[in-house]
């Protein structure tokens, strides 16, 4: 690596702490920078990322160039022998210690974070295959919901595509596609996305509802919202309004809704893949507060669920007080609200369940907890 970019991402590692993470760092460097190539900025990005990823095994006493240097090395050797690396030294240096009191640490799970992450498109229903074959470099899972569910490996830089520009395709984790035929919206309904963040759920549901019915989106960040307008008028989705809300006490609106999808604030566990730095600045009190949020936000929005509508949790982390504790906690206040089976959207189809598990290992995008429930149409007060 030349000694620009190599101070390049020495600065960004610097730079990069708890309140700084390194992704938005390694943006706002990027756009600072004159003259760098597209190769030259995917090499900083990948190295401050394999940086992170192998930071457990690295002297930290060691200069960051000569961190660096290491951490690419054996990402190169895990990639090409993996068995050359023992579970409980992958369990014991890649990822905290305390995080084995909050989910099961499985030699699996921890090779799925020490992978480079895979890339996602979600195209426009039933234009998979077409979208593959314009774009090339795709790979589709072939069958079932997610038929338009791409895996991108090619080089091109998919933003200025002629595909991208026209509305095509979305770039969109396949867990969070998942979450989407989940809620299984239809056109005469109206739904809710509560934690909107940039819209990528929203313009789903959208896509899922043929640009009929009514979204609502809402997000206590209004520039998040400003940037979900620009995605929907892009994707050309007009069948959304979006307000701000700052996830309180008081709804934003007196509506009804046949569905309100909570994709929740968590600790992220499940992105620890695509984004390693968090491994190291998450902290074990994140997973209480954040755990406590998610439980006065179910419990703000409930009401707002018609009898017989839909409430679906969704977040992308692991972690029990945020997964199954949180649903048998929220069903423990709200007995109004039943566990509504409904089958995976992964092929091979399995047996229809009310809470669904998306690991890293298993498809290849985030980790990620589903749990769905049915109003009871008879619910008093409703």
């Amino acid at each position: 690596m030349r000694a620009r970019l190599q101070s390049l991402v020495a600065t960004v590692i610097r730079r990069a702490s708890r309140n700084a993470p390194a992704d938005a760092v390694l943006r706002e460097e990027l756009k600072r920078q004159s003259g760098l190539s597209a190769a030259d900025s995917h090499a900083v990005s990948r190295a401050v990322f394999v940086c992170y990823r192998w930071h457990g095994w690295l002297d930290q006493e060691d200069s960051i160039a000569r961190q660096v240097e290491q951490a690419i090395a054996m990402d190169e050797r895990f990639r090409l022998e993996p068995a050359a690396f023992a579970d409980h030294e992958l369990i014991s240096k890649s990822v905290p210690a305390w995080i084995g009191e909050h989910l099961e640490i499985s030699p699996a799970w921890v090779r799925a974070l020490q992978t480079e992450p895979q890339l996602w498109l979600r195209s426009r229903l039933g234009h998979g295959p077409e979208l593959a074959r314009s774009l090339g470099g795709c790979v589709g899972l072939g069958a079932g919901r997610l038929a338009d569910a791409l895996c991108y490996a090619g080089s091109t830089d998919l933003f200025c595509s002629r595909e991208f520009q026209a509305g095509e395709f979305e770039l969109q984790d396949l867990s969070s596609q998942a979450v989407g035929w989940l809620c299984n919206p239809q056109p005469v309904e109206t739904w809710w996305d509560v934690c909107a963040g940039e819209g990528g759920k929203t313009l789903h549901l959208a896509e899922l509802m043929d640009n009929h019915g009514l979204i609502w989106a809402t997000d206590r960040s209004q520039w998040r919202l400003q940037r979900l307008q620009r995605r929907a008028a892009r994707a050309q989705v007009f069948n959304y309004r979006m307000r701000q809300w700052d996830a309180s006490a008081a709804l934003p609106f007196k509506t009804k809704f046949d569905g309100v999808l909570v994709d929740a604030p968590c600790t992220g566990v499940g992105t620890w893949h695509r984004n390693p730095q968090a491994r190291w600045t998450t902290e074990p009190r994140d997973v209480q507060e954040l755990a406590e949020i998610q439980q006065r936000i179910l419990d703000w929005v409930a009401p707002a669920v018609k009898p017989d509508g839909k409430l679906v949790y969704s977040v992308c982390t692991l972690t029990r007080a945020e997964t199954v504790e949180a649903a048998v906690a929220f069903e423990a206040r709200h007995p109004e609200f039943k566990p509504l089976p409904q089958p995976s959207p992964f092929p091979p189809t399995s047996p229809p369940q009310a809470q669904h598990w998306f690991w890293p290992q298993d498809h290849g995008g985030n980790g990620m907890f589903v749990a769905t429930w049915r109003k009871s149409a008879s619910a008093a007060g409703s």
